[in-house]
């Protein structure tokens, strides 16, 4: 609809004149709610330590996951995101560490229900954590075979929702994985059990600093998943593949990562009307950090590219600038 509005009768900056009429006919808005934490977990270690590739973050011993976990609810923030750093000696070929209900994630749910059973838990379901070689799915000659990974991507979805975990988080990329693990859900009557699917998941190089955070970027290497991740060049693809995983069973859809792909979102958003979540992923936090560590950027300029996401049409955000920018907010609802 095309609104005739000519100067001096239309002022737009009427509009801007305090930040109260700002606040008033803000057309997005960005809360707590909207926000969720990754948490990076490792096997074997007390305490924490940084992880070098993402200024501020850390990852944590099972001994020191409570305290922040307490921390991230303090921050305003309801919902979790895992990721296991595991001991190298359980890594093989076919990921099997994935599927034992008593692996590192499986416990990690477990102990922090204990405390905090209305914290919602998001568990990834992928194998790069666990294989030795740092791909996604079990390779043969040569190829991330795509109905070998099916069956052991079931039965790791299996034990993370026996575990606890609200929301199971397919990130791998394999077809049909979302119906085979929604069957085998249903099968085993975990029935509400959410399945946020990575229906759209790029091939991209903004992933670097997250591979160090869970020691996969060595065993990977050189070798690319371009043979399951799409490519970049691709948005059409990307309505082909939240289409099968709405069919299949998918609850909410992610694209990953975020803003360079901010017009998938809108894009996935306008066309199927479907709860959809976006991942500012390690490469596009650790960017924004240094550069304002460097004093190139302001400080807010972290909020302000969360704001694009709400803007794009996201409903949620997995960002590692969550607990601090719920503190930013909560902060400022304090002031007003």
């Amino acid at each position: 609809m095309f609104i005739d509005r000519k100067f001096p009768n239309t002022r737009l900056r009427r509009l801007r004149s305090s930040s109260n009429i700002l606040d008033l006919v803000s057309e997005n808005r960005l809360s707590s709610d909207d926000l969720i934490q990754p948490v990076f977990i490792k096997e074997n270690m007390k305490g924490t330590e940084a992880i070098e590739s993402m200024p501020g973050i850390l990852r944590h011993g099972l001994n020191s996951i409570a305290k922040e976990v307490e921390n991230i609810v303090s921050s305003g923030i309801k919902t979790i995101a895992l990721f296991p750093v595991i001991e190298s000696s359980k890594k093989d070929a076919s990921g099997t560490e994935a599927s034992n209900k008593n692996n590192l994630i499986c416990e990690s749910i477990r102990l922090i229900k204990e405390s905090f059973p209305e914290v919602i838990i998001i568990a990834d379901v992928a194998l790069d954590p666990y294989t030795d070689h740092g791909h996604d799915g079990i390779i043969k000659k040569d190829y991330v075979d795509n109905d070998l990974t099916l069956e052991i991507l079931k039965s790791q979805s299996l034990v993370l929702a026996e575990a606890g975990a609200d929301i199971i988080a397919p990130s791998d990329m394999m077809d049909g994985r979302i119906g085979a693990i929604r069957d085998a859900l249903e099968v085993s009557d975990y029935k509400n059990t959410i399945l946020l699917s990575y229906a759209a998941k790029y091939n991209s190089k903004f992933y670097g600093p997250f591979r160090d955070a869970v020691n996969s970027a060595s065993n990977l290497g050189a070798s690319s998943k371009s043979s399951y991740q799409m490519s970049p060049y691709n948005s059409d693809e990307a309505l082909h593949e939240v289409a099968m995983d709405i069919n299949e069973g998918a609850d909410i859809v992610m694209v990953k990562p975020g803003m360079p792909y901010l017009d998938i979102v809108s894009l996935i958003k306008n066309t199927f009307k479907i709860p959809t979540f976006a991942y500012q992923v390690s490469g596009e936090y650790s960017m924004l950090k240094l550069a304002i560590a460097k004093g190139w950027l302001d400080n807010e300029v972290m909020l302000e590219s969360l704001i694009s996401f709400k803007r794009a049409g996201a409903d949620a955000i997995l960002t590692y600038s969550a607990k601090e920018i719920s503190m930013e907010i909560k902060k400022n609802e304090q002031c007003n």
